[in-house]
């Protein structure tokens, strides 16, 4: 079992920190595909609360709001962030388990500053994901805060960002990311300057998912006392997971996935957990919400022989 046997599932139906539309749903595309069922059926009891309020793009966004270049959509990722961080002080604060549902991956700006909140910032992070997230409002190609939310929650970026937390809301020695094969040229920059760990798919390929997947756990475990796992579905690869909207060729498997979020919860050291970036606007069928469950029922303790 996770550290808590009540899941509570928080929905942040966002897409302002990407580019392209319609990860928005991705929370009720995930719910859709079976999640509450398979969680259920390994023993949890689960409380959904819902989606949190997000702004819209297209009903409560002024036309001047929607040109800024570094920062896009600032003022409304900010907002949102604050609603999260307060859902998640509420669900940590009753000893659920946070499963959070994205939405872009600049929800967990929010996410985390919920988590410290409670664990006093003593939360070691695994964060998967195709891309290093780790630009600054200095360093973004886009301006797209989706790009920019582990250079947050380890202290770098705009003030109105680091306050939320305030950042850091991890340990940056116990901040590792896994599967990355698309990092921006500043970007890896300041991801050598850090203390962040970084597997790319080249370590992948040469020395397997499970020597990889320890060595994350004990670097994002060591003296801390939470983990959060954050899961962004572009880590897969796109033949396997096509409905995300920043896929990248050369992904993790889908056994290697499964195996990765096996491990992951066999170290029983997994405090929550955080689902990305599905877009059911770009899926085949909801093929990618599908494996996003699936992943989490791994996470959450899914046995192939029970």
């Amino acid at each position: 079992m996770v550290k808590n046997s009540i899941i509570g599932i928080i929905g942040v139906p966002q897409d302002l920190g990407a580019s392209r539309r319609g990860v928005d749903m991705g929370p009720s595309a995930i719910r859709i595909a079976g999640l509450k069922k398979k969680i259920e059926t390994l023993g949890y009891n689960v409380v959904d609360f819902g989606n949190i309020a997000c702004h819209d793009i297209d009903t409560d966004i002024p036309e001047k709001e929607k040109g800024e270049k570094n920062l896009r959509f600032l003022t409304q990722i900010v907002d949102m962030s604050y609603n999260l961080k307060a859902t998640v002080e509420k669900v940590v604060h009753n000893n659920f388990f946070p499963l959070i549902l994205g939405g872009d991956h600049s929800i967990n700006i929010g996410t985390m500053a919920g988590m410290k909140a409670l664990h006093n910032g003593k939360t070691g992070i695994i964060w998967i994901d195709a891309h290093g997230d780790f630009n600054t409002h200095e360093t973004t190609p886009s301006g797209n805060i989706h790009g920019m939310p582990f250079a947050v929650i380890t202290g770098r970026g705009h003030p109105d960002l680091l306050k939320i937390g305030p950042s850091p809301t991890v340990i940056e020695e116990n901040a590792v990311l896994i599967a990355a094969r698309d990092i921006d040229k500043e970007e890896a920059k300041l991801l050598k300057q850090s203390k962040v760990t970084v597997f790319t798919m080249r370590e992948i390929d040469e020395y397997g998912m499970a020597e990889i997947a320890r060595k994350a756990i004990k670097i994002a475990t060591k003296d801390t006392s939470h983990l959060h796992v954050s899961f962004d579905i572009d880590a897969v690869d796109p033949s396997i997971a096509p409905g995300t909207g920043t896929a990248v060729d050369g992904g993790i498997t889908y056994r290697e996935a499964h195996l990765l979020m096996e491990l992951i919860h066999e170290s029983s050291k997994l405090s929550s957990l955080e689902m990305v970036e599905v877009n059911p606007t770009l899926d085949v069928r909801n093929k990618t919400a599908k494996l996003a469950v699936e992943l989490i029922g791994s996470a959450l303790g899914e046995k192939i022989i029970p």
